[in-house]
């Protein structure tokens, strides 16, 4: 099977409230059969949040290929497009970076470890003793394991004691951390995948889940094939296949202007009071601010919010009905929302949906704030990203000095004394000096920050000493003082939670190249070689392996909503993931929180007191204690403002930018995967034909997209998004070029994006910039866009994307089979 040209494989439907039958999906590289295969190695892939199990095939010390594995929870043995195709081969590509590299007379030069970890604890060890720790800044991945988040937030907060750490996730997946806080009190995802198995009615907020989590859309699609599918509601500017689905099954689009979903999300709520679709003695009894609520949500009328929003207002009735009269529903959401205007008070809004009819906490009815990455929920439970390990609040002096207790350090030295810096000022701080040192880890700053021509400045620059630990020599790696080569996935072992709270443990399938190492150990050298004790004098980092990091990370979620204290390495080498908490009252995970409707907003509980989402000024902490949640859900609200910046007569329509299902963030791996990259070679922006037509641009046209930042050329496709919006994926930067020099070439989507950021969440949009286009010339070719997905051209002569290596897909019956408890209750097999 071509699963390049076929992108979900075939269907397997199955009722509501039955097990999701298993298919196993492989893919072997070289012509290699199975029994060929000198070992699999269990782990769970890394090429989107999904977390799906699977299985590397390893032969002659190398990883040649993955299966799903079919007991694990999250995917019941399937893989996407870039789970087969992109897992493996990057790890046997000739640039791979071998050893560590130096900046000598303006070339980056090979070295040896002691050179480079010296000259980087040299430059520490002075700007310590010169200014002190607020000089250093980390900016870090979701790509790293839970133990090695663990050990960099403890070299930060207890070694240096800087509060400047965060990790790209404040790019993809902080709104949805802001927004459970918010509402619940603490991070934590509230439902899970097994919703779908559940639910009458999904809707899916800014999430083009067909392309961002493939194999999650599978399962949705298994649903809606069925004889009683749920009905779809999809919220997106462009006609996704998710799109389709929804019309498919009866239910609504709503393609909203850019920049007014929470305008909407005001309109939906509105219909279900106007309605009576609220059950009043739930949210009594379970949340705090309804009439508040309820105040700031009565003029947003269906008609004014078609106004607003250019949607039709007997469809945003539509949509608002089937959320207030369907018994069980499930909503998922992700960049569209998490990356645009008023993102937090967005995403909140899809909560108060929920509490307001209280589906929350039972089979079919939840909310999946999704994330972008494998690892971005272990980033935010192991505070590498600026937040306190175990969901604790910095403003909580217990909080705080819990962690002291447990490091053995002085509270003062853990940063509390004033928020975690966010990602978007701690490269302000770079650029002006003030932070010295900038450690990159596992991330490309320069291809996927906002505003690129601004980052590469900063990284270039001489009032910053870089340090990048990456893969390969990435178009932010070439800009650094060091650059440390790091051993990737199946190169190491370690545990990584997905996005609906699974854990699962990675074992180490090959050997790393050349000199390159752990993202743990290059950790465990800084930290030896600065020499960090504790109160004592011992070592403030006394690990050496990866499972006594894990065992240390799991006493420091003790008591915490995100328990861990009852997984070890061997519960986790059994069949499937587990979702946390697992304590001794779960001994075998937590499908759903709060089915009790108990939430940790108690003030001596709550990860934070809370914010304005209109301002994000913060709540304190006595005047969250006078509010006495008392375990209680908080209904949020704000009201709808105009984007920063609105088209107008020089830069006329709207720019977003966006993902699609070949490649992933800026093409480290995938973007070295033979099959993948031939499915989506190079840039291009879609227009509407209303557009296209206007503008005097056919399919496969060179134009010119400019911002009043800057400018990227590129091929068109005439494609399916909203009239007045160009459409544009992030993914592509410069280094596969044969001119590697950004300045040089013009297809990188964030040199037009904004340097501006959500109040709460602090998430930079990416969604909502102004822009113009011009015909630069025609092409000679359709635009390289693929065929199988949202960027579909609407005419026809445009060659389908195919050319997927042949791999295998098999249908299984796994007796026992590991899943959601609820299932056994309809006839199910399942059952934990």
């Amino acid at each position: 099977m071509d699963r390049i040209a076929d992108v979900w494989g075939p269907r397997t439907p199955h009722g509501k409230g039955t097990v999701w039958p298993a298919r196993v999906d492989e893919y072997l590289a070289d012509g290699l059969s199975g029994d060929e295969v000198d070992r699999w190695v269990p782990s769970a892939c890394v090429l989107c949040s999904n977390g799906c199990g699977c299985d590397i095939a390893v032969k002659d010390g190398r990883m040649v290929g993955v299966r799903g594995r079919a007991t694990d929870v999250v995917n019941h043995g399937r893989l996407g497009p870039k789970g087969l195709y992109g897992s493996t081969p990057w790890a046997s590509s000739p640039d791979r970076l071998t050893r560590p590299l130096v900046r000598e007379a303006g070339q980056l030069v090979e070295t040896d470890w002691d050179t480079a970890m010296g000259r980087v604890v040299e430059v520490s060890r002075r700007l310590l003793a010169e200014k002190g720790p607020l000089t250093h800044g980390f900016y870090s991945t979701g790509q790293l394991f839970a133990e090695e988040y663990y050990v960099l937030g403890v070299i930060g907060k207890a070694g240096l004691g800087t509060p400047h750490m965060d990790g790209n996730t404040r790019l993809c997946t902080a709104t949805s951390a802001a927004a459970f806080k918010e509402s619940f009190g603490a991070d934590g995802q509230p439902g899970s995948y097994t919703d779908v198995e559940h639910c009458d009615a999904l809707f899916l907020y800014g999430h083009n889940m067909a392309e961002t989590q493939t194999v999650l859309w599978m399962r949705v699609l298994d649903r809606t094939r069925s004889p009683d599918p749920p009905v779809v509601v999809c919220v997106d500017p462009r006609r996704t296949p998710v799109a389709v689905e929804a019309e498919r099954t009866g239910g609504v689009h709503l393609a909203p202007r850019v920049g007014t979903n929470l305008a909407l999300m005001n309109g939906l709520t509105r219909e279900l009071f106007a309605n009576g679709w609220v059950d009043e003695r739930w949210v009594r009894d379970h949340t705090l601010g309804v009439e508040e609520l309820r105040g700031i949500v009565e003029p947003y009328t269906p008609e004014v919010v078609a106004r607003t929003c250019g949607v039709d207002a007997d469809d945003l009735r539509r949509a608002a009905r089937i959320f207030g009269e369907s018994r069980d529903v499930l909503s998922t959401v992700l960049q569209g929302f998490y990356q645009s205007h008023q993102a937090t008070a967005s995403a909140v809004a899809v909560h108060n949906l929920h509490l307001l009819r209280g589906l929350i906490g039972r089979p079919g009815s939840g909310v999946l704030q999704m994330n972008g990455q494998p690892t971005a929920q272990n980033n935010r439970e192991c505070g590498a990203d600026g937040d306190l390990p175990g969901f604790r609040n910095w403003e909580n002096p217990r909080h705080v000095g819990e962690l002291a207790e447990l490091w053995n350090v002085d509270p003062l030295t853990i940063p509390h004394w004033a928020p975690p810096t966010h990602a978007m000022q701690i490269f302000g701080y770079a650029e002006e000096g003030s932070i010295g040192l900038l450690w990159v880890v596992g991330t490309n700053p320069a291809v996927s920050m906002p505003e690129s021509a601004r980052i590469r400045r900063i990284l270039g620059g001489d009032q910053c000493f870089v340090v990048v630990q990456d893969l390969f020599l990435t178009e932010t790696a070439r800009l650094a003082d060091v650059v440390l080569p790091a051993a990737g996935w199946g190169e190491k072992t370690g545990t990584f939670t997905n996005t609906n709270r699974v854990v699962h443990l990675s074992e180490k399938a090959v050997e790393p190249p050349g000199e390159a190492r752990s993202d743990l150990e290059i950790f465990l050298m800084y930290a030896d070689a600065m020499d960090f004790r504790d109160r004592d004098g011992a070592p403030l980092v006394p690990w050496r392996e990866p499972e006594e990091v894990f065992d240390a990370w799991r006493e420091a979620s003790r008591g915490r909503p995100v328990d861990y204290t009852g997984l070890t390495y061997a519960r986790l080498r059994g069949p499937t993931g587990i979702p946390w908490p697992v304590t001794e009252h779960a001994p075998d995970g937590t499908d759903r929180l709060y089915h009790d409707g108990v939430f940790p907003t108690r003030t001596d509980e709550c990860e934070t007191y809370g914010h304005d989402l209109l301002t994000g000024a913060v709540v304190t902490e006595q005047e969250h204690r006078a509010m006495r949640p008392d375990s209680r859900a908080f209904l949020k609200g704000a009201h709808h403002t105009p984007p920063h910046e609105e088209p107008g007569p020089e830069y006329p329509m709207l720019y977003t930018t966006g993902r699609t299902v070949y490649q992933f963030h800026t093409r480290t791996k995938t973007g070295r995967s033979p099959s993948l990259r031939a499915a989506a070679p190079d840039a291009w922006v879609e227009l509407s034909e209303v557009d296209a037509a206007r503008l005097g641009v056919s399919e496969g046209d060179v134009v010119r997209v400019e911002s009043p930042r800057g400018a990227i050329e590129v091929r068109a496709r005439v494609g399916r998004v909203r009239p007045g919006t160009v459409f544009a994926p992030f993914h592509y930067g410069s280094w596969d070029l044969d001119d590697a020099d950004p300045e040089h070439q013009h297809r990188q989507a964030n040199e037009l994006t904004m340097t501006v950021w959500d109040p709460v969440s602090k998430q930079p949009y990416f969604k909502t910039a102004a822009c113009r286009v011009v015909r630069v010339r025609g092409g000679d070719g359709p635009a390289p866009a693929p065929t199988t997905a949202a960027s579909a051209p609407v005419g026809g002569g445009v060659p389908g994307t195919s050319g997927g290596a042949p791999t295998t897909t098999r249908l299984t019956d796994t007796p026992g089979y590991p899943d959601d408890p609820a299932v056994d209750a309809a006839g199910g097999t399942g059952g934990r």
